[in-house]
């Protein structure tokens, strides 16, 4: 028997690599001498790196940068060579996970570390044939429209005296001049944007009314940083006269307008993180194969699985792919949420949540690793009654 493994990871608890393991030890419970292939999976988020580093030779660069409060962190970014590609993941430098509960507050956070890591990478740029860039900006702390991230590349923000201000989120208002005399040199470098965001910059959709909560903002807090990016476009505006619909565009409100920054000064294009990741670890060749030599079963999932899985989330891309070659797939849950049914048309062929008894979040959480050996025993053992 040959079981293909592809999951995102479980948010909050393990990350994809764990996932499969955990898959897998429950496949052996019941077939020790199944041949299990494990790809994990991301979506352009946190563990994006992990994900593609676990399928394809690649080398972590580690450096010290600042974190969303300018605190030095330890931050990495990875090298895949074969690929001629440098990968940043935002949540690295610029992530959530980084503060404590009560420091989160993105008036005053700053993207700023992003922009270290894109800068060393430069440095090691020269080694790459067509070199790209990919800047995975799920789980960042911040709202300051990739500013912060601009200013460590070399951008200057001038206040009303013609002093430089170090931006954040609650500043950028006090910006009333950009000097881009220094700033870095992108020209022959493809710069893509991973991300599953199609929220604009602005507006009830936009960065500050739908994630600043997420990263502490308050009602007040949030008019006040949609007046601030609202100031920024405005400035980015007269500084690029031909950027005056970008505000509108799809993604550019990811990650606190980090994707307006480096669509505007970094000329990056937007594609979906999922669509990187499959086409990176090459998913469907592997599948193709599996097809090819009569395989079994492909197994995907993540944290929960909902009607929104079927928007681009991992688990639809791994089972587009495999029903594309006929091969059964099932997706596997920490919950399955409001519209899970809604999958079954997308190529699912059973869906499972692990949870098996009454009990809190955290509860799940801390035995993720235990309840999907379980559910993956009970999985086997009624799809080899087939």
């Amino acid at each position: 028997m040959k079981i293909l493994i592809a999951p995102d990871s479980f948010k909050g608890s393990l990350s994809a690599e764990q996932i499969a393991n955990s898959m897998e030890k429950g496949i052996r419970r019941v077939k020790q001498d199944a041949e299990v292939f494990k790809i994990p999976m991301a979506d352009g988020g946190e563990g994006t790196i992990d994900a593609i580093l676990a399928a394809k030779k690649g080398e972590k660069v580690y450096l010290e940068v600042n974190n969303p409060l300018r605190r030095p962190v330890r931050a990495h970014y990875a090298i895949i060579a074969e690929e001629n590609t440098i990968l940043i993941e935002i949540a690295t430098a610029s992530g959530l996970p980084l503060l404590a509960e009560n420091e989160r507050n993105p008036l005053k956070t700053s993207t700023f570390g992003t922009g270290e890591l894109i800068k060393n990478a430069l440095e090691r740029i020269a080694d790459l044939t067509n070199p790209k860039i990919v800047v995975c900006i799920g789980g960042s702390a911040t709202n300051d429209g990739g500013a912060g991230m601009l200013q460590a590349l070399g951008a200057r923000f001038l206040d009303k005296n013609n002093k430089e201000i170090n931006v954040c989120g609650g500043n950028l208002k006090e910006i009333k001049e950009i000097d881009l005399t220094h700033f870095a040199n992108f020209a022959e470098i493809e710069i893509i944007i991973a991300s599953d965001v199609e929220n604009p910059l602005l507006g009830n959709k936009g960065a500050s009314a739908v994630f600043a909560p997420q990263k502490g903002a308050t009602p007040a807090m949030v008019e006040i940083l949609e007046e601030n990016l609202t100031h920024f476009a405005d400035l980015v505006e007269v500084t690029f006269p031909n950027l005056t619909n970008l505000r509108n565009q799809q993604g550019t409100g990811a990650a606190g307008g980090l994707g307006y920054g480096l669509t505007a000064f970094l000329h990056a294009q937007m594609q979906k993180g999922v669509e990187i990741v499959l086409n990176i670890t090459q998913l469907e060749e592997t599948i193709k194969q599996f097809s090819a030599a009569n395989k079994d079963l492909v197994i995907t999932g993540e944290g929960a699985m909902d009607f929104q899985t079927a928007f681009g989330k991992v688990p639809l891309g791994v089972a587009h792919i495999a029903k594309k070659y006929n091969i059964p797939v099932i997706g596997v849950a920490g919950t399955l949420g409001k519209g899970y049914q809604t999958l079954y048309q997308h190529g699912f062929d059973s869906l499972f949540s692990i949870i098996d008894k009454p009990m809190s979040l955290q509860e799940a959480i801390n035995q993720t690793e235990y309840l999907i050996e379980n559910t993956m025993e009970r999985i086997m053992r009624l799809y080899l009654l087939s």
